[in-house]
């Protein structure tokens, strides 16, 4: 207590700055002297937005700085080299020849949809089943699924996209439109391939007839009824 009063007399009377550190609450010698008016207006704590803004640059350049490395080279896919024991075949689609390397295994259909790009020619059932891979080989309704492309080098293969006079329409397609023989369009492309070699085989003469030379290709849809109207409406112009 001695010392106390002692150290308060040596130090004269207590400055402004001590009623300051009471009212802060701080534990401070009574000799403290605060600092300047300027420096305690304006005091040395970074405010929210300051921190914030700080925080957001180091975030963009912890982001930026591996853009701004030495770009790593991506390795470019290796050409694929025909299989093994491929062969050349030359296939005339739709009035075009195209001089292919194929597996031997390699279907008409996968070969017209994956090499040729003629996607017209829907995989069903893959099975021959269903008749929405119908193509025609020199006339002839043929399942695509169920031939191979090495066999029909040289032979004169139509497809859907082939029976169009440019931007005329095939007689049957064009009925097909007329007679909504269609919904999801999916078999499409096989009932209409079917139908022009239907015509040109004469199997056309009465419904039933129609109905049972055009049973292998399937409809999920059902819509049998336009198929069958659109297809005596491509006899009655053809004749």
């Amino acid at each position: 207590m001695i010392k106390m009063v002692m150290m308060v007399k040596r130090c004269g009377p207590a400055p402004p700055g001590a009623r300051f550190a009471r009212a802060s609450r701080m534990t401070l010698p009574p000799c403290y002297t605060p600092p300047d008016d300027e420096e305690t207006d304006t005091p040395d704590d970074p405010s929210r937005r300051s921190f914030v803004i700080g925080s957001a640059a180091a975030a963009a350049a912890a982001l930026v700085s591996p853009l701004s490395a030495t770009p790593v080279t991506t390795a470019q896919p290796a050409a694929k080299s025909p299989p093994v024991n491929a062969t050349k075949v030359a296939l005339n689609v739709n009035g075009k020849t195209h001089e292919l390397v194929l597996d031997p295994r390699t279907t008409l259909l996968d070969a017209l949809r994956e090499h040729l790009d003629l996607t017209g020619t829907k995989k069903g059932c893959d099975q021959g089943a269903c008749g929405s891979c119908t193509v025609l080989i020199d006339g002839r309704r043929y399942n695509s699924c169920l031939t191979l492309a090495v066999m029909h080098g040289g032979q004169k293969i139509t497809t859907i996209e082939g029976l169009a006079n440019g931007d005329r329409l095939d007689p049957v397609q064009a009925a097909f439109i007329r007679n909504d023989g269609f919904q999801c369009g999916y078999c499409t492309p096989g009932q209409i391939c079917s139908a022009v070699a239907l015509l040109k085989e004469g199997h056309a003469t009465n419904d039933a007839e129609i109905r049972e030379w055009m049973s292998g290709n399937i409809c999920r849809c059902g819509a049998y009824e336009g198929i069958v109207a659109a297809i005596k409406e491509a006899r009655n112009a053809s004749v």
